[in-house]
């Protein structure tokens, strides 16, 4: 005769629980089943009937069964073990860290998981683990310029206020220049790669047909584009490019043009300053160019009509740039220039320094 199994009195909140795992089709398939068996064995059924039906052995019945009627619906959990003994701990942390404070082996520029790793003897996929944790990649390299001018303060400062708060009656140019664009020529189209993706491609191999350099004048207050080609960059080119560009406007208008400091740009202009008394240069610190907004321009000029084009000649190079610059201006609009704090970086020579 079977034994008196362990009787299962579920209250309603405790049924509704159960009932919803059995029915969510995200319920892991371990606590569905405890579920199911802990829903029959409520209904007064043995635990010899539930197991068949359930496909288990009727000692897993009796174990959840069990657990339920001394624990509730926290018995139903799986229970804590021990688990394997940690192979590596704080230490070894700290001395993955360390290590990245020394000079790599002979050979090598830096180090990277697998150079670590060998070194210390460890896993290679505990070292990552550990770069990982503290947001340590060696293999992502960035670069940046930091201005060292001494009057970056005061330069950019005034250039940023030019942006925000421009003088009344008054236009603020943007203005640099785009030297050696190449004219390449190189087969281009699509390509199916073997799994199925199709992309955009271009060849490696490709024919020079000269170069060309674009002079651009931005207008901060509309966006507008002002630009012509040239085939050098001398002063005498951006002096003529600056003669068009001032003729657009009434002679009695001020006009301040943001410039870099190009030696085609700083050197005394001060004859053609003093025909042109309405006209004032202001230029970025040094290492600052980023500050000039026709920066912004050129990259949307790359993007759009030149990375991974094809042309013939310097000539087919000029019209897909024109034709650009008249779409452009077709949507053309004052970029958002926001004020942002500029915090000075500089080199850590090792980990430790950068951690304190």
């Amino acid at each position: 005769m079977p034994s008196q199994a362990t009787v299962v009195i579920l209250t309603e909140e405790e049924r509704g629980v159960l009932e919803r795992r059995v029915r969510a089709t995200a319920t892991p398939a371990r606590d569905m089943l405890r579920a199911r068996i802990i829903l029959l064995a409520a209904q007064g059924k043995r635990n010899d009937q539930i197991a068949p039906q359930l496909g288990v052995r009727p000692s897993v019945v009796s174990r959840w069964r069990t657990r339920f009627a001394r624990q509730g619906m926290a018995g139903l959990q799986d229970a804590p073990r021990s688990g394997r003994p940690e192979q590596y701990d704080e230490t070894t942390e700290r001395r993955i860290l360390a290590k990245l404070d020394e000079p790599p082996p002979s050979g090598w520029a830096r180090w990277n998981g697998k150079l670590l790793a060998k070194a210390l003897g460890l896993h290679p996929r505990y070292v990552w683990r550990v770069l990982a944790h503290y947001d340590i990649s060696l293999e992502r390299r960035r670069s940046w310029c930091v201005s060292t001018d001494p009057e970056f303060t005061r330069k950019a400062a005034e250039i940023v206020g030019l942006y925000l708060a421009p003088p009344e009656n008054a236009i603020v140019i943007c203005v640099d220049e785009k030297p050696h664009i190449q004219a390449l020529e190189r087969a281009q189209g699509y390509l199916r790669l073997p799994d199925g993706k199709a992309l955009t491609g271009f060849s490696h191999e490709y024919k020079r047909h000269g170069t060309s350099t674009l002079f651009a004048a931005l207008e901060v207050a509309t966006g507008l584009v002002k630009a012509d080609h040239y085939r050098r960059r001398r002063r005498r080119e951006f002096l003529d490019f600056m003669n068009e560009v001032v003729a657009d406007y009434p002679a009695e208008m001020e006009i301040h043009v943001i410039l870099d400091n190009l030696n085609t740009h700083k050197p005394k202009h001060d004859r053609w300053l003093a025909r042109h008394p309405n006209v004032h240069f202001h230029f970025t610190p040094t290492h600052a160019s980023w500050l000039n907004q026709i920066e912004i321009w050129f990259s949307l000029l790359v993007r759009g009509a030149l990375k991974g084009a094809s042309f013939l000649s310097v000539r087919q190079l000029r019209a897909a740039i024109d034709r650009f610059i008249a779409a452009y201006l077709e949507t053309a609009a004052p970029f958002e220039w926001r004020a942002a704090n500029v915090h000075a970086k500089s080199f850590k020579n090792k980990h430790t320094d950068l951690c304190h």
